[in-house]
């Protein structure tokens, strides 16, 4: 009876750990945006051709005082401004996480964002 009882918990273990293996967590990934340039003008088409998922972690690299990054909604994106309680990052090596659907960034220093320092990513 107590070899049953033994085999019934390592079989559950077993499962669980088979669960976490497969789980979207452990297939995040970590993508430096922009490259080797980093978070610079022009990396607006940055994102064309890669496969992002919910959990996957954005990394943006720049000097800091010369940029930041802004999450923003598409109309913040789209016209290039920062709506009101927008999350300004600004240490130079910001990791931000994305979430499931549309994710919006740009830098909002004066003409950065026109200027092509903007990404919208979406994560599956």
């Amino acid at each position: 009876m107590a070899q049953g009882i033994g085999s019934a918990t390592m079989a559950t273990m077993l499962l669980m750990l088979m669960l976490v293996l497969h789980s979207d967590i452990a297939y995040a990934a970590t993508y430096k945006v922009g490259d080797a340039a980093g978070w610079s003008f022009h990396v607006d088409n940055w994102p064309n051709g890669k496969h992002f998922v919910a959990g996957d972690t954005l990394v943006f690299s720049y000097a800091v005082g010369a940029h930041n990054v802004v999450v923003v909604n598409q109309a913040g994106y789209e016209g290039c401004n920062t709506p009101p309680g927008s999350p300004v990052h600004t240490s130079g090596n910001d990791q931000i996480q994305l979430v499931k659907g549309m994710n919006y960034f740009i830098c909002n220093f004066p003409g950065h964002c026109e200027g092509g320092m903007k990404i919208a990513v979406n994560a599956a």
